[in-house]
């Protein structure tokens, strides 16, 4: 990507696909924190998540700091909705307040 898309429509046709994923889970060092799935509602989120993983193999400070940027107008709406968007407020604990880094894993869409 040379130059980020300001509409997260814009971002997500920019993104690597990811029609061959069923899942990705995300794992701190205590177990699974949560598992975007490939479907309706959390596409999306997989989207990107898996879009920081392929970029930056984890999601640390970072990639969620970027993660951010990604979610375009999302990301502003979470800000001032905490819990509406917690794939986002994942990110902005990662990124703004010191959360554990993530480690990711792919699910091949059976």
């Amino acid at each position: 990507m040379t130059a980020t898309p300001t509409l997260f429509r814009d971002v997500l046709a920019s993104l690597p696909a990811v029609t061959h994923l069923g899942a990705l889970t995300l794992h701190n060092a205590s177990g699974q924190v949560a598992r975007l799935e490939n479907k309706p509602g959390q596409a999306g989120s997989l989207a990107v998540y898996h879009a920081l993983y392929q970029q930056f193999g984890q999601i640390d400070a970072a990639a969620a700091r970027h993660g951010l940027v990604l979610f375009a107008e999302h990301t502003a709406d979470a800000r001032a909705r905490p819990g509406a968007h917690p794939n986002i407020d994942r990110l902005l604990a990662i990124a703004e307040q010191g959360g554990a880094t993530l480690s990711c894993q792919l699910e091949a869409l059976a």
